[in-house]
Formats: structure tokens, sequence, C-alpha cells
């Protein structure tokens, strides 16, 4: 079999793709309409033909990445193709390789579903804005939408450090600036600290996974930077007990005092299956203000950062339960798929009913 990875991108992408899968004992797959499809007029794939695959689309760090640990996580882009995220890893002895194709563009905050909260944060001068879910949860869409507004309505300097580039960003009011890990910078935390010799307003990094990277993002919000980034966890108070975990003990106590005082917002995602073939966003809000300060310096349980969010809607603060109740009342999604999101299962259940949701 001939490989020529771009001829079978292209047909994928005509052909309306978001996903495509390469896999032994199987002809390419594609996702379309969110259903798996064989494309027709390829040939069961064989471990050469996967491996040759990968080898046309490895950068040399993904190659290095995969070489070592059997997995790779970077970006393929052509002009006339388009750009997509690709993971190559290794099943049954072979290579897998699965590739996403990204969309130009990014979508509006009420198109996402997004809170009105996150257009006031989206204007925020400093500050730490985070985005954390599960994987799937569409953070980089969120932050590709926080990034977007800001591209349109503000005159900034805009820094994005990210593993890999997934959404492209050209300049509109603002001037943006892309930087990829291990090909424009050695470190996420490197490309932060030299952010602050860039004459640099706002800084987004993909995410956040180490202590270099998390403390290097506090010192720019300690800065008067605006810093939006991500996490995979699973709420509020995970979040913030997961930044202060990846610091000595010794320094728990000053980063606590240090998140307190910079924390713009933590916005923790789910993607629900809505009514129809579409997807709907669950967003709980967690803003920052006198008792949240005192929650984190205190590092309380989860409970009771819980009900200072049920009580500070005026703030624009949202549970994760209220969010999904919405969802299940305006008909987005039906109750049975919220339900395994909910904190309190009964009351969210409950709620449904005497608002006329059945069962």
């Amino acid at each position: 079999m001939e490989v020529n990875i771009e001829d079978l991108l292209r047909r994928a992408v005509s052909s309306g793709a978001t996903d495509v899968h390469l896999k032994v004992g199987s002809a390419p797959v594609a996702r379309i309409a969110g259903e798996l499809e064989r494309l027709e007029g390829f040939a069961v794939l064989k471990p050469n033909d996967t491996q040759a695959y990968a080898d046309s689309l490895f950068t040399p760090r993904a190659a290095a990445d995969f070489a070592a640990t059997g997995t790779a996580d970077f970006a393929f882009g052509r002009q006339e193709i388009g750009r997509f995220r690709v993971t190559a890893f290794r099943q049954r002895g072979s290579v897998s390789v699965v590739l996403r194709r990204v969309v130009p563009g990014s979508r509006s905050f009420a198109e996402l579903g997004l809170p009105r909260i996150v257009e006031k944060l989206a204007a925020a001068k400093s500050g730490l804005l985070l985005v954390t879910g599960p994987s799937g949860s569409g953070k980089t869409a969120t932050m590709a939408s926080i990034l977007d507004w800001i591209n349109n309505q503000r005159a900034v300097s805009i820094l994005t450090v990210e593993d890999p580039i997934e959404v492209l960003h050209p300049d509109k009011r603002s001037v943006v600036v892309q930087r990829e890990v291990g090909v424009d910078t050695p470190s996420a935390a490197d490309a932060v600290r030299s952010a602050m010799r860039h004459d640099t307003d706002v800084l987004m990094i993909s995410e956040i996974g180490d202590a270099e990277t998390a403390r290097a993002a506090i010192a720019a919000a300690e800065t008067g930077h605006l810093v939006i980034s991500s996490m995979r966890t699973t709420d509020p108070a995970d979040t913030i007990d997961r930044i202060v975990s990846l610091f000595p003990e010794a320094q728990q106590r000053v980063v606590r005092s240090q998140l307190a005082a910079q924390m713009l917002a933590i916005l923790s995602q789910r993607l629900l299956e809505g009514q129809g073939n579409g997807k709907s966003l669950a967003c709980e809000v967690l803003t920052n203000s006198e008792r949240v300060q005192e929650w984190v310096i205190g590092g309380a349980d989860t409970a009771a950062l819980v009900e200072i969010i049920k009580e500070s809607e005026f703030f624009g603060m949202q549970t994760m339960d209220a969010a999904l109740l919405k969802l299940v009342i305006d008909r987005s999604v039906d109750l049975p798929a919220a339900i395994p999101h909910a904190r309190n299962v009964h009351e969210v259940r409950a709620k449904a009913m005497a608002a006329g949701i059945q069962l």
C-alpha cells in the first residue's frame, strides 16, 4: 500500500470528518456527523502502514517522545488541508494514530453555552483564570473563545504557550504571538518567564501540570498579567488542592496566600450528550471574594466551598448542580444524562421533577 497521509486527510476533510483513526486490522476510519465510518477506497492497514503514517506525521520531538514512551501528542498542519491534533500510541505491538481536526476560528461564548460572567472575566486586566475538567470537556474550546473575545474587543498583546498549538489566532485588535513547547521554547515555564520581557498583557498556557509552570503562572498574575490556563481537575476545590500539592509542604502556605490574592476565577466544565446529536456544556463557576479567599488560605473541605458558591450567585458563581438543572429544565439535556455529574443527585432529581421534568 502506498502511504500518503495528505491524500488520506484531504479525503477525510472533504467528507466532513472531525477525527481520523488509523489502526492495524482496519481500513482508515473517520468520524462523520458523530458516527464512525470506514473510508472507501482504502485497504485494511498492516503494521508497516500505520508505522509509515506515523513516521510521515512525526515532528522531531514527537518521534523522540514516541521512541522513549510509546506515545506522542503533537500538531500536524498543511495550509491546503488544515490543522490536526495527533495522538500516536502503541497497542498490541503495533502503532495506532488518531487525528482530530482543528477547525479554524473560535465559537462565541453563547454558542459554547458559557455563562455570562465569562465576558466580565475576559475583560479583566490581571489575575489567574483556570478552565478545568476531564479530557474531552471542552477546555481548549473555552480558552480559544476567551482569547478570541479579547482579540476582538481589546487592543492588547497576547502570548500563548501551547503543547501543541491547536487553534490559530490571527491578529485582530490585539497582537497575538503563539509559541509551541518543544518547537519554539524548551518548556512552558521558560516561555512564561520570558514573556515578562515581551510587553505581554494576556498570557495563555495550555495546561498547568507541574510546579515550575504553576509558579511561573502565579508570578505572571502577580506582576499584572491576565493568565488563562487549564487543569485536568474535577471541581474548584480539587483545582486549588492540586496546585498546592505540586509544591513542597514548606511552601504550600505561601502558595495558598498567592492563589487567594491572584485567582480570578475557576470554570469547571462537563460536556453532556444533548437532546439530538449535539453536546451541551455544564459549567461550575467560582469567582474570587473575601469568603473564597478565606477558604483558599484555610484549606477547608469541599462541602464548605460548595456552600459558598451556592450563596454567591450575586458574584456570578454557579454550582455544577445548578448548571445541570438549568440544562435539564431548558430541555437541552435529558435528566438521566445529567444525573451522573451531579453532587446531590436527590436534590437535582427533585427540583427537576418539581419543574415538570419526568424521569
